[in-house]
C-alpha cells in the first residue's frame, strides 16, 4: 500500500505554431483536447490551430504516450519492461529502451552508484512491510540488496540481459522525463517550436505565446512553492522522497539507496535543470541520496546541469 502520493498526476502540454504577424486585436485560434494518457489526466493546447487542424496531432502525441508508456510502463503487463522482469530477457528491444538505458549508465557512473534501477526489489520489500505494518527486517534488507545491482544488467541493441534472474528494474527515476523529451521532439517535427510539457518533469522549447520565457515553479510536496526559475530551451526536474510515502508513521519515502539499501534521504527536495529532462530526471532523484560534496562531483561530469534547489 502507498499511503500518500503527493505528487501531481496532471499532464499539461501547450504548443504554439509559427503565427504570422497579427493586430493586437485579432484572436489566435486555440484547440485544446482533455483527456487520459499513462494514467494521468492529460490537457493538450495547441496555439495557432483551430479544433479541426488539432484533431491529428492530438491523436499523434496521444499514441506516442501509449506507444512509450508501452515500453516503460511497470503497470502494464505486456510492456517491455514488465516482460523483461518476468523472464530476465528480452531480445530485440525497443530501440527507445535501449537509449534511456544508455542514459542510466552515463547517470550511474557519474552518481558513485547510486542512480541504479534494480532498487525495485528494495520498492517490493519496503511496500510489502508498509502493507503490514512494520519496517523491513535488516536481513530482508540484506536478501534484497543480493537482487541489486547496475552490474547485473548487460544489454545491447539485440537484447537485454539479467545476470541474476531475480533482478527487476524500475525506471520511474528517469523514464518520465525520457518521455517528455520524446513528446518534445515529436511536436517540434510536427513544426511546433514553442512548446511547454508539464509530465511531472518539465521542459520549456522556445518562448511563450507572448514572446517570453518559460517560467517553472519548485514545490515542495505539500504544494507550497519556494522558488522560481526560467526554462527556456531547458527542463526542469523535481525529486522529494517524501512525495510518496510507504509506511503509516510517515517516515518511509519511494526514493532507495543501492548502496546500503535505506529509504532515509539526506535531502527533502531536489530540483535540477539541464538541457534533457532525462538527465534533470536521473539526477535530482539520485542527488536525493548523496552528500554535498559528492553532488559537485556529479555535476563536474553534467557542464550543463545546474543545482536549482536543495533542502
Amino acid at each position: 500500500m502507498v499511503y500518500r502520493l503527493t505528487r501531481r498526476r496532471i499532464l499539461s502540454i501547450t504548443a504554439c505554431a509559427a503565427l504570422a504577424p497579427i493586430s493586437a486585436a485579432a484572436e489566435v485560434p486555440t484547440a485544446t483536447w482533455h483527456g487520459v494518457s499513462m494514467g494521468a489526466a492529460t490537457s493538450l493546447k495547441l496555439v495557432g490551430h483551430s479544433s479541426d487542424d488539432a484533431e491529428e496531432i492530438f491523436a499523434s502525441v496521444v499514441a506516442e504516450l501509449s506507444r512509450l508508456e508501452d515500453i516503460f510502463s511497470l503497470y502494464r503487463a505486456g510492456s517491455a519492461l514488465s516482460r523483461l522482469n518476468q523472464r530476465g530477457k528480452l531480445l530485440n528491444p525497443p530501440a527507445e529502451l535501449i537509449d534511456l538505458l544508455e542514459n542510466v549508465d552515463r547517470i550511474h557512473q557519474t552518481t558513485e552508484g547510486v542512480f541504479d534501477p534494480t532498487v525495485q526489489s528494495l520498492w517490493e520489500l519496503y511496500s510489502l512491510a508498509a502493507r503490514q505494518g512494520k519496517l523491513p527486517k535488516k536481513v530482508w534488507i540484506s536478501d534484497a540488496l543480493a537482487r541489486t545491482g547496475w552490474g547485473k544488467v548487460g544489454f545491447d541493441k539485440k537484447s537485454v540481459v539479467f545476470d541474476d534472474p531475480s533482478v527487476s528494474l524500475t525506471l520511474n527515476g528517469i523514464a518520465q522525463g525520457y518521455v517528455t523529451d520524446q513528446i518534445g521532439m515529436l511536436l517540434q517535427n510536427r513544426g511546433f517550436q514553442d512548446v511547454f510539457i508539464d509530465m511531472g518533469e518539465l521542459r520549456g522549447l522556445g518562448y511563450r505565446p507572448d514572446g517570453g520565457s518559460w517560467r517553472a515553479g519548485i514545490a515542495m510536496p505539500d504544494g507550497r512553492l519556494i522558488a522560481t526559475t526560467e526554462i527556456t530551451n531547458r527542463a526542469l526536474a523535481t525529486s522529494a522522497p517524501k512525495g510518496t510515502i510507504l509506511d503509516p508513521a510517515g517516515k518511509v519515502g519511494h526514493i532507495f539507496d543501492p548502496r546500503d539499501g535505506s529509504a532515509t534521504a539526506l535531502r527533502t527536495l531536489v530540483s535540477v535543470s539541464a538541457n534533457s529532462a532525462t538527465l534533470a530526471d536521473g539526477l535530482s532523484t539520485s542527488f536525493c541520496m548523496l552528500s554535498d560534496d559528492a553532488i559537485e562531483r556529479a555535476l563536474d561530469n553534467w557542464p550543463d546541469a545546474k543545482l536549482e534547489k536543495i533542502v
